[in-house]
């Protein structure tokens, strides 16, 4: 009996390596490899219980499973020494998820206000929240902007403390929008940031659209213009569509910077579950990652992401 549990603890440990490693994450697997750093935690203790019971086969199994699940998490929990190349003026960005309004507009001016925010990217945008805002003084802090306020979970905005050009929204096949727009901050290169926000995969029949939505994310142009990703992605690193992402020439802050395994969406809105991170900014690999914190809004289901980037010198 004891060694049939054993294989029925060993045998779903590894094929979630195997799916993880294979970015095979389809179906109802999606939502669930979110928490894969809990599942790298568990098979950690498994593989140490199989040991110390010297059921050998699942053991081997399961230790095997533990370190491709460790190789794959640990990493974005240390801090690269490669950051990318910046070396020009600072920029101060943060991304909030507003929880279609409720949010505390009043915490949300506190927080740009203390840490001097140069460049917003806010999710679940209405018109509400646009006016809240505007109320308490937004327009003063980030004259520069691009809104695109819907009544439901698919808005977005993006205010600037610098000019913003070249504005615009991408509207996925989903009925999520993204505002974007081009800013220029004195002596840096211009740099084109978007607000993101794909479909979150809540339920069997939108995992296409999800996908879809990731796909249709701005690729990185490392011999073009220099982009900024800062949203909620619905997505964690360990989704192959936001790796693929990635992979075309960003670089996730909160992974460069050792934050990649806190937590932005989970149970700060009371909701029993375990927080993994969902809002990411991603940044050319021309653009240095300083550092990254994540901070606390009243009201939401989200965290803020905050971090400060060196961008590239004007040429």
């Amino acid at each position: 009996m004891l060694t049939t549990l054993c294989w029925v603890a060993a045998v779903p440990c590894a094929a979630w390596a195997l799916i993880r490693g294979l970015g095979l994450d389809h179906g109802p697997i999606i939502q669930l490899i979110a928490f894969t750093p809990y599942v790298t935690a568990a098979t950690l203790v498994l593989a140490v219980l199989m040991l110390a019971l010297r059921r050998w086969p699942t053991a081997v199994l399961t230790t095997l499973a533990a370190l491709a699940l460790t190789a794959m998490v640990l990493p974005r929990a240390l801090p690269d020494a490669d950051r990318g190349a910046g070396g020009g003026p600072e920029l101060r960005v943060m991304t909030t998820n507003v929880l279609g309004g409720g949010a505390d507009p009043d915490a949300l001016i506190a927080l740009i206000r203390e840490n001097r925010v140069d460049l917003l990217a806010v999710q679940e945008f209405t018109p509400d929240v646009a006016a809240e805002l505007d109320a308490r003084g937004l327009a003063t802090l980030l004259p520069y902007r691009q809104l695109h306020p819907i009544n439901s979970a698919a808005g977005s905005a993006l205010y600037s403390r610098y000019p913003l050009t070249e504005t615009g929204v991408r509207e996925h096949t989903s009925g999520f929008a993204q505002a974007y727009g081009t800013v220029t901050v004195p002596g840096g290169r211009p740099v084109i940031a978007e607000s993101v926000h794909p479909m979150a995969p809540w339920g069997l029949p939108v995992l296409d659209d999800w996908r879809a939505d990731l796909e249709n994310e701005p690729r990185a142009t490392p011999g073009g213009p220099v982009r900024l990703l800062l949203g909620d992605f619905n997505s964690t690193l360990d989704h192959s569509p936001l790796r693929a992402l990635i992979a075309s020439g960003y670089q996730d802050a909160a992974d460069v910077t050792g934050n990649g395994l806190t937590g932005t969406w989970g149970p700060y809105d009371g909701s029993l579950i375990p927080p993994v991170q969902l809002d990411h900014v991603l940044a050319d690999r021309r653009i240095r990652v300083e550092s990254l914190r994540v901070l606390h809004l009243p009201g939401s289901d989200h965290r803020p992401v905050l971090a400060e980037l060196s961008l590239p010198r004007e040429d």
